[in-house]
């Protein structure tokens, strides 16, 4: 049985999709996001071949906390095969593979024609796939177009590294009111960063860990790439230096960051203008299009000395907001001092995943490229 839902001011079918790696965290934030979701029809989950056949509600070791759906408990899960997936006809799949794993089956999907929005780390920095955080570069989606030469029919869309994600939407409405030269980052990531099983708890609890391996890199080169301008088919990366030292910390959702920015010129700054911008920022790329998943505010700010913290803040506006604070402007230096916190697993991934896909159905039925399979 398919759906109709409104888009665009037409009704059309929903969308078929899929949950790749449907078991961890990322999967399960996927499956919460997608049940029930207005313009998407949840199909098939993923797991490994040895939970292949089970049902969802006794694979899954479930910590989101809204309850799991009786519905999609009673689901069997299927392999990472191409034809067990093709038999659901999707439209849409979302990968929460590992890297290693997602080499190998998200490319043949691709060829296959079905489109995927993968949240694994391989391919993110290629110059044909769009990197995407959408109230800052929505426009960066016309890459796909070149993804044409690869002899895929379905298109390839990249969600940032978690970290990667809060930093630049913080950023954007400060590099539309000053010329940054240099940012520095000092992550404090919670442990649900690295998976279900990734960080054992006599290695974390009482502890900070210094070191997240490949964690500095991708934030310093996945920036710039997100910040970049993109024209007729090219990309351009800002000339901004970001150097960033990543610590794991004894947190279960919700990252913090403490971010440096240093500004070019002689400018009269003072903590109100960046509030002001923060406040005001809602990215005409994504505003007024209509997608279900876009907060109102993707950005908050607070104004309490003590405050953004990772328990109190990485729910807002349904996890998908980035909260700022401590925002402090150090003239001397041409400084500017603020601590950002986002949540991990929703802005971080699984939501801004969702955001993703939605915006590329808004961008295929205004440009006549989506097919949906009957």
């Amino acid at each position: 049985m398919r759906f109709t839902t409104q888009l665009l001011g037409e009704i059309m079918d929903k969308l078929k999709v899929g949950v790749l790696g449907a078991t961890g965290l990322v999967g399960q934030r996927f499956v919460s996001l997608l049940y029930k979701h207005p313009w998407f029809e949840l199909s098939f989950l993923t797991a490994s071949e040895k939970k292949s056949g089970v049902k969802y509600g006794e694979a899954v070791n479930w910590l989101i906390t809204s309850e799991l759906p009786d519905d999609v408990s009673e689901v069997k899960l299927i392999k990472n095969d191409l034809e067990d997936i093709r038999a659901y006809k999707p439209d849409i799949v979302f990968s929460a593979l590992p890297p290693e794993v997602a080499v190998s089956i998200e490319p043949l999907l691709l060829i296959n024609g079905i489109h995927v929005v993968s949240n694994a780390s391989n391919m993110r920095l290629e110059h044909d796939i769009p990197l995407l955080n959408p109230e800052v570069n929505a426009d960066h989606i016309g890459l796909v177009q070149l993804q044409r030469t690869r002899g895929w029919r379905g298109y390839l869309l990249k969600v940032p590294n978690c970290s990667t994600a809060i930093l630049t939407l913080s950023l954007k409405p400060i590099m539309d009111i000053l010329k940054i030269r240099n940012v520095f980052v000092t992550t404090l990531q919670a442990v649900s960063g690295a998976g279900l099983t990734g960080v054992p708890s006599m290695s974390i609890i009482d502890n900070v860990i210094p070191y997240i391996q490949n964690e500095e890199e991708k934030i310093e080169n996945e920036t710039l790439k997100i910040l970049g301008s993109y024209t007729n088919g090219v990309m351009v990366k800002p000339k901004i230096n970001v150097s960033a030292s990543c610590t794991r910390v004894p947190v279960i959702e919700g990252h913090t960051e403490i971010v440096f920015v240093e500004f070019e010129g002689d400018v009269d700054l003072d903590v109100g203008d960046v509030r002001k911008s923060l406040r005001e920022f809602k990215s005409n790329k994504v505003k007024g299009l209509g997608l279900p998943t876009a907060p109102e505010e993707p950005v908050v700010v607070v104004e309490a000395l003590d405050r953004p913290q990772p328990r109190l803040d990485r729910l807002v506006n349904n996890g998908m907001a980035v909260v700022v604070g401590r925002v402090r402007v150090v003239k001397p230096l041409n400084l500017l001092k603020y601590v950002v916190v986002g949540n991990n697993l929703v802005r971080g991934a699984a939501g801004t995943g969702v955001l993703i896909a939605e915006l590329l159905t808004h961008y295929l039925r205004r440009v006549g490229d989506f097919n949906v399979r009957s």
